[in-house]
């Protein structure tokens, strides 16, 4: 994970500013969810309109679909209309593993990438792996159900990780990993650190994970200045949208 000295030092655990960077392909989009911490992610091409007026140009309008709940049994809920149509996501996850997600982010364009571009998104695997692990350890230790909910969701985030970095010739420094072990010293002693420190209680294990979604919140915003590539662009909209509930549902 970049930046990892922001980490040493800790992270404050209040609420961050939740302004979602958009992109003009790309409307986020959080579901209902009625029923505890329930979080549900997934990509949908929702519809293909001509623009009035642009002759044979069309404009692919992609959705995000997310949902999720504080464990309050209050989820967060809004609505999107578009050719008088209600489109509403699940929030509840039904999308497993990512495979829709994926389909829609074939249909968007690449771009280029610095060298220092594909590295981010390399530790960018890295991050979601992290959190992963670090949330199904805390759910298992715990038995809290937003813990086991939101390692759901970074399962799904780190396939569309995964999809660029295929799409780029980027290696996945995830790949055939056991859970929590990773490629990098840096990650492998984060892991550590935070694994060690939110074991103590359940209250420090939400604090351990507020330091994860809190860092992943900075380094996905810096990663996405001055990038010229749409499909990784929607993949860290959604991976930020996604840091940004899951750090309100620890209590951020």
């Amino acid at each position: 994970m970049r930046t990892r000295t922001r980490i040493a030092t800790g992270i404050a655990t209040g609420a961050l500013a939740a302004a979602l960077i958009a992109t003009p392909s790309l409307a986020a989009t959080m579901n209902d969810a009625s029923n505890g911490d329930t979080v549900g992610h997934g990509w949908r091409v929702t519809q293909q309109q001509t623009t009035a007026g642009s002759g044979d140009a069309t404009m692919l309008r992609t959705r995000l679909q997310d949902g999720t709940c504080d464990g309050t049994g209050l989820g967060t809920g809004a609505q999107y209309r578009g050719a008088g149509a209600q489109n509403r996501g699940s929030g509840a996850g039904t999308m497993g593993a990512g495979a829709g997600s994926t389909a829609a982010l074939s249909t968007l364009a690449s771009g280029t990438l610095t060298d220092a571009q594909k590295s981010a998104l390399a530790a960018m695997a890295e991050e979601e792996k992290l959190a992963h692990d670090l949330y199904v350890a805390f759910g298992d230790a715990f038995g809290t159900r937003s813990f086991t909910q939101i390692a759901s969701a970074e399962t799904r985030h780190l396939t569309e990780v995964r999809f660029v970095l295929d799409r780029y010739g980027i290696a996945d420094p995830t790949d055939g990993l056991a859970a929590g072990t990773f490629a990098s010293t840096s990650a492998q002693s984060l892991y550590n650190e935070l694994l060690a420190s939110g074991s103590a209680s359940v209250e420090a294990a939400y604090t351990a994970a507020r330091t994860v979604e809190s860092t992943d919140i900075a380094d996905l915003r810096s990663a996405m200045s001055s990038l010229d590539a749409p499909d990784v662009t929607a993949v860290y909209t959604h991976l930020l949208a996604g840091s940004e509930q899951h750090l309100a549902a620890f209590g951020g």
